[in-house]
Order: C-alpha cells, then structure tokens, then sequence
C-alpha cells in the first residue's frame, strides 16, 4: 500500500521559521556607482567617460601572448599559488631595475587576482579582526579599499589631500600637484591602534603623482610611527613629464612597503584580472598565505599572456608609445573642456581626467529620481549631465567618507581610456553645455 507522506507532514505558517539574514556589510540592496550610472548612461545612450576600462583593443601582441598560451596544454591547470614561474621572474627583473635593488621571484613577488586581490590579501595579511587596527586611507581613495579594510577586520582612518588655500578650482584650471598631505594631519590621525597607511601613485582620481620630498614626509611618519605602507602603483607607467618615484626606493621603506601593480592597467586588459605584491619576503610570505585562502591561485593561461607580454614589449618601445598615446588623449579632453568653459585638474598621471563643474546651473525645477536624490549634490550633478549633454562620468564623492565628501561636491571624474572617435563624439554633444554655465561676473 503506497502512502501519502506530503500529505501525512503537517502543514507550516509560512512564516514559522525565521529567515538566514545577511551581515549588515552585505545587505545593501542599492546599486555601486559603477553600475547605477553605467545604467543611467545607456538609458541616453551616452558616450561613456565614466568607468575605467579602454573603449579600445589592446595591441596585437598583447592578444596573441594570450592566445598562444591557451594552446599549450599545461597552461590550463592551476597555478602554483605565488605565481607562474615565468611571471614571477619577469616581475622581478622589471621591479629590480625600477626599485634599484635585486628581487628574489621565489620570495619577493606573488601574482593576484588582480591588484585589488592583492591589496585585500595584503589588508588581511596584517589587519586582525576585534583588535580595532586601523588602516589610514588618503580621500580621494579608490571606492574597493575601505570594504577591503573593512572585510579583513580593520577600521578605516581617512585623511583628505586638500587643494591649496591659494588656488580657485571652481573658476581657474590647476594642478593635481596642487592637491596636497598635509602631514600634520596625517600624523594626528594616527593612533596607537594604526597599522597600515595606504599610499596611491599616480593617484586615482586626481592624477597626483606624488613628488620625492612628499614622499619623503610621508616615508618620516611611516617609520615614525612603525607603519606598513601598501603603495598602489598600478598606474606607474602614465605619467605625462612627471617621473614616478616608488616609496620603496626611498632610505628604510624597502622594508616596510608592498607595492602592489597590475596587468589590467599595465596593458590595457581589465578584464585579465593579474595582478603582484612586491616586497621583502617577511611581508609577502603573509601576503601570499592570505592570497592561497582567497582565491587559492591565479589564473594560469593569463598570467603566461602577462609574462610573453613582458618580454615583447622590453623590446617592441610598447610603454614609450602607450604613454604618449595616453598623453595625446589627455590633451584632446582637457581641450575639450577648455573649449565649453569648465576648469579642471591636469593630472600629472593615471587616466582620469576631474572637471570642476560648479558653474552649471541646474533648473531648480529639474527632476531626479529617488536613487540619485538619496545620494546627494554631487550624484546630481553627474546624472544632470548625463541626461542632459549624454557624456557620463562618474561622481568622485564616491571616493570620500562621509565627513569630507562636501571636497568633491563641485567636480566630475571623466577617463580617457578611450578611443579618438569616442572622445570627439563627447566634444559635440558637449557644446550644449554653454546654455548652461552661469555668468562668472
């Protein structure tokens, strides 16, 4: 005889049981700003300045480097979690002649998934949970490193760079050097609790690339105060006449610093996901113990196409070009805005270009939806101009704690990673922008 076992269960409210609820990190429901204006640029369909990534192909050899490691067949098995051989080796050779110093690749060096794996390897490496460690960031800081401060146990100090008292950003075109530490405030922010000080040059989304005797100030507190600096170098090869000094060159930093880089935007392919920490051995090892609990390892195929890349492009001039094609397109968008009016700040590197735009005049009867609205002035601005001019960037708001945001309040991040037709494409639709600047008199 067959028995009706759902039937014989008895039956349940639907609400008996109480529901697995997520940690209050993760519970937001609300959009990252990446997605929320790449949406908002596709409702107009906007030329896309916003997000980072190349609106063009990598270079030919860069492709085949890639291609050509998918055929062999090891390369499609894992990886040893420090790195492939070959990577790891070019690595070393590429930073011993950038850092003056020998590099062991079998103890100095280790590939990520990606550089912002390698920082939250790093930050997990030397933040421990419920010890209230802190991590002082420099605002504007890259939006990933304060969940990654945060995921690893750590609290997150911000210092702001401020533009000097002498300068008018909102009428007068400056300087990213004009964007300065002020290092008795850094060194007030530090506490007994502190850890790690991050560092980013060239810096994004300023393009501040940081100057020896700042480094030197910040290198003073670092040792000072016994502090780990994690130097995020990933744009050191876009500088525009500016040289980049790495903090791990400077007299007693070697021994203190991870300097952490990346593929992505070393050759133009966001999408590879490698990256490298570089550092003595006694801050790798844990660097790369955290790494192998993460992700385990990196991609094998990839990280063969990184290091064939390397080897072509020491002979190929692949950098010298890169940069000057960067630096052409850094002076066509700056020409731009010269042409519609708006002031902005000459980024010294990195790909990004900050435009003040407190001249334009939004109507006050515009309307905004609730999801910009409940963001603030400065997502507002943004939103304006991409419905209105159908060019998007993206608010750098999103880069501050909510104590400093009002700093960015006037100003819009637009990247020039992108292709030439893209860039004057931008040029025309932006003419429409004059009917709304207010009157300077």
């Amino acid at each position: 005889m067959s028995r009706n076992f759902a039937s014989a269960a008895p039956a349940l409210a639907a609400n008996t049981f109480a529901r697995p609820q997520s940690a209050p990190m993760y519970s937001s429901t609300g959009l990252d700003v990446w997605t929320m204006m790449n949406q908002v640029a596709a409702s107009v369909d906007a030329v896309n300045l916003g997000q980072g990534f190349m609106s063009f192909p990598p270079k030919d050899f860069i492709k085949r480097a890639a291609q050509e490691a998918f055929t062999e067949d090891a390369n499609n098995q894992y990886a040893p979690p420090r790195g492939r051989p070959r990577l790891l080796e070019q690595l070393a050779a590429r930073f011993a002649e950038k850092l003056g110093r020998p590099i062991d690749p079998g103890s100095e060096v280790s590939v990520h998934a990606g550089a912002n794996e390698a920082l939250l390897s790093a930050f997990t490496a030397f933040l421990e949970h419920g010890k209230g460690q802190e991590a002082i960031l420099i605002e504007p800081a890259f939006d990933q490193y304060t969940p990654n401060v945060l995921m690893a146990g750590g609290k997150p100090v911000y210092v702001p760079l401020r533009v000097c008292a002498s300068k008018d950003p909102a009428t007068n075109t400056i300087s990213s050097s004009d964007w300065k530490l002020d290092y008795t405030e850094l060194e007030a922010a530090i506490t007994a609790n502190t850890r790690i000080l991050v560092l980013n040059t060239p810096h994004n989304p300023v393009g501040k690339v940081f100057a020896r005797d700042e480094l030197e100030a910040i290198a003073t507190i670092a040792q000072r105060h016994n502090l780990l600096v994690i130097s995020d170098e990933v744009y050191e090869h876009l500088t525009y006449a500016t040289d980049h000094v790495s903090i791990a060159t400077l007299p007693g930093m070697w021994e203190r610093t991870i300097t952490v880089g990346s593929a992505g935007k070393l050759f133009g392919v966001t999408g590879w996901r490698v990256g490298w920490a570089i550092g003595p051995a006694e801050l790798i090892h844990p660097t790369l113990s955290a790494h192998t609990r993460i992700v385990f390892t990196t991609n094998t195929p990839l990280q063969e196409g990184v290091a064939s890349a390397f080897v072509q492009a020491t002979s190929n001039g692949f950098f010298d070009s890169q940069r000057a094609e960067y630096e052409r397109r850094r002076d066509r968008l700056m020409a731009i805005f010269d042409d519609v009016g708006l002031p902005y700040v000459v980024p010294d590197g990195a790909y990004y270009l900050l435009v003040n735009a407190a001249a334009i005049k939004i109507p006050d009867t515009y309307e905004f939806p609730d999801f910009i609205k409940e963001r603030g002035p400065n997502f507002k601005l943004v939103y304006f101009f991409i419905k209105e001019f159908g060019v998007s960037g993206i608010p750098p708001t999103e880069f501050y704690s909510a104590a400093h945001k009002a700093l960015a309040n006037d100003y819009i991040r637009f990247a020039f990673c992108k292709t030439d037709e893209g860039l004057e494409d931008a040029s025309r639709r932006l003419q429409k922008l004059k009917l709304y600047l207010q009157s300077s008199s």
